[in-house]
């Protein structure tokens, strides 16, 4: 992409039937001295839309009230977002535009573990910043790579901190259902160990492809072997056809998932069937008022006058973009990537409103915010 060629593209929000039209990114790259430009590939159709969507319109959020307030420094920031559609080909053209373009600051909640892990080479190779992938997975947080700083607690973590939850209450008996690809491979080897420590092992362990094709067949093995609790590293199609199979079985049967699977159009298509569900979060409550930045969020929604509802993820957006933010605005004189990347692991903490970040160690998440939540009957959730 040529310096000064321009990436235009509409963002449009669907929320009970009404469509949002956002600013999209109609500036060409480069064309201003006072911007800090970031790049974004994200899911903004396709599968895994809404967890995209959110998570773009978050951060958006969290910019756009900084630029109202004249910027950092008089810099505004521009989020240059593109649309992957959750696909893999389109992810890396997407990302070849913003490292052929030497006005790019960083990458900004790249979306997706398969993207982000196609990307690292790159990243690693450019010195190009790579702020807040959205994934929890281990491969993105390389050690020894200082250019990558990873926000959002691990899925390994989440795992774990459900194996030890169960420990505590009681739970002994129980099975795992994971996902046939890299994601659901990091979910049970990091809850198997945590088993090993709580001195128990799984009674049962069964595999979804990612098409769902035998979520029916995972249902029986797991309702066979008569669990107490089945904790379920699981996104999307796989995990809507494994809850109401499990559900048609064992309607009472206690099932745990992580934060991945509590996208707003996944609890809506649950229904009934995901009343009950636990799930682990990386953020938290967006209702949670009285933690300061979940007050600044709620203000900046309300502002924005967006017709959609505040979720987990368009709070992690936020709160990343927020993270952006407070770094930048610490970095000493001009603003550059690498000041901003020497000013992260120089400060080390960053307290952003109740929501402590921590860069003690490359190749670390900041953030080791992990809680529970439980999904109401009404689709929402409650600590």
């Amino acid at each position: 992409m040529r310096p000064n060629s321009p990436i235009r593209r509409q963002l449009v929000f669907g929320a009970a039937g009404t469509a949002l039209a956002c600013v999209g990114v109609g500036a060409a790259i480069g064309a201003e001295t006072d911007t800090i430009q970031l790049g974004q590939s994200v899911a903004l159709s396709g599968p895994l839309a809404d967890l995209g969507k959110a998570m773009h319109l978050g951060g958006k959020l969290c910019f756009d009230a900084i630029n109202a307030k004249g910027g950092i420094r008089g810099k505004r920031i521009v989020l240059n977002a593109l649309d992957d559609a959750y696909d893999l080909k389109k992810s890396q053209e997407n990302l070849k535009q913003f490292f052929d373009n030497k006005s790019i600051f960083g990458l900004f909640t790249v979306m997706g573990t398969p993207m982000v892990d196609a990307a690292m080479a790159q990243v690693k190779e450019s010195g190009m910043l790579m702020f807040s992938p959205f994934t929890g997975a281990v491969s993105a947080r390389p050690a020894g790579v200082r250019n990558v700083l990873g926000i959002r607690a691990g899925y390994a973590e989440e795992a774990v901190q459900l194996v030890r939850h169960l420990s505590t209450i009681g739970i002994s008996k129980v099975a795992f259902v994971t996902q046939n690809n890299g994601f659901g491979k990091e979910i049970l080897i990091a809850a198997t160990a945590a088993m090993s420590q709580v001195k128990n092992k799984a009674i049962a362990l069964a595999t979804i492809e990612n098409n769902a094709s035998d979520a029916v067949a995972a249902a029986d093995k797991i309702a066979a072997a008569e669990a107490g609790a089945v904790v379920m590293g699981l996104a999307g199609k796989p995990s809507l056809e494994f809850i109401k199979a499990i559900r048609a079985k064992q309607p009472g049967l206690a099932l745990y998932g992580l934060s991945v699977l509590g996208a707003a159009g996944t609890i809506k298509a649950m229904g009934n069937d995901g009343a009950g569900v636990t799930l682990t979060q990386v953020v938290p409550l967006p209702t949670r008022e009285s933690i300061a930045v979940v007050r600044d969020f709620k203000s900046a929604f309300a502002d924005a006058k967006v017709d959609v509802e505040a979720s987990h993820l368009t709070l992690e957006g936020y709160i990343n973009a927020k993270a952006f933010i407070a770094i930048a605005s610490k970095a000493p004189g001009t603003i550059t990537p690498k000041s901003f990347i020497d000013t992260a692991w120089s400060t080390k903490r960053f307290d952003l409103g109740g929501f402590e970040l921590n860069f003690n160690e490359v190749g670390l998440a900041a953030s080791r915010f992990i809680e529970l939540t439980l999904i109401s009957r009404s689709g929402g959730f409650v600590r």
